[in-house]
């Protein structure tokens, strides 16, 4: 459950208020490595809010997204509250999946709109925002996915270790700045929410 998940002593809770639009990254930290780190770094650079729990390497502890229940976390509560649009940033390693980046969530128009600047700035990747073609368990569909309580719904963001860092591609990869392909993905997340639209494109989903 989140409420043991939050108690852990090595668990760190992270919320930060801004704009109405907001990034989280609730399997961060050592579970889906270095989501936190891109949706920190995005949301810093648009000013978004950012909500994210870190774990470290040594726990792994997955708590299914629908189960990430505000019930249980008053600063998760309160991001929620604050924040309309959302995407959130997930890991994932799939076979037949490693060059690919799932764009799922309820808000299909938001989810068009982020494609388009992460395909111009990953042209090596296969950008899937068309749900048919995603797999059901990663879409981010459930109700009560934290992506799908605000109130103009949001994208959820699966990413294979590639463009994360986290993969053997990356061997011989010494920073300190994140890899090209993991500094791409973050501009292109940045230039899509620095022509987003909120409300008029709330108004043209409402209206379909």
């Amino acid at each position: 459950m989140l409420a043991d998940l939050l108690a852990h002593p090595e668990v760190e809770e992270v919320c930060h208020l801004r704009s109405s639009f907001g990034f989280m990254a609730f399997h961060g930290g050592g579970l889906e490595e270095a989501t936190d780190f891109i949706a920190q770094q995005a949301a810093a650079a648009t000013g978004s809010s950012y909500y994210g729990i870190h774990q470290p390497a040594s726990l792994k502890w997955h708590v299914p997204s629908h189960r990430i229940d505000p019930q249980h976390s008053a600063p998760l509560a309160k991001f929620l509250d604050h924040v309309d649009t959302v995407i959130t940033i997930h890991g994932f390693g799939r076979q037949g999946f490693f060059t690919s980046l799932l764009l799922g969530g309820r808000n299909r128009i938001l989810a068009t709109h982020v494609a388009q600047h992460l395909r111009e700035s990953l042209p090596a990747y296969n950008i899937i925002d068309d749900l048919s073609n995603i797999p059901a368990d990663l879409a981010g569909q459930h109700v009560n996915n934290p992506v799908n309580r605000v109130r103009h719904h949001g994208v959820q963001i699966e990413l294979p270790p590639r463009v994360r860092g986290a993969s053997p591609l990356w061997w011989d990869w010494e920073g300190p700045h994140p890899t090209p392909h993991t500094q791409s993905l973050i501009n292109g997340l940045v230039r899509a929410v620095n022509t987003w639209d909120s409300n008029k494109s709330f108004m043209e989903q409402d209206a379909q």
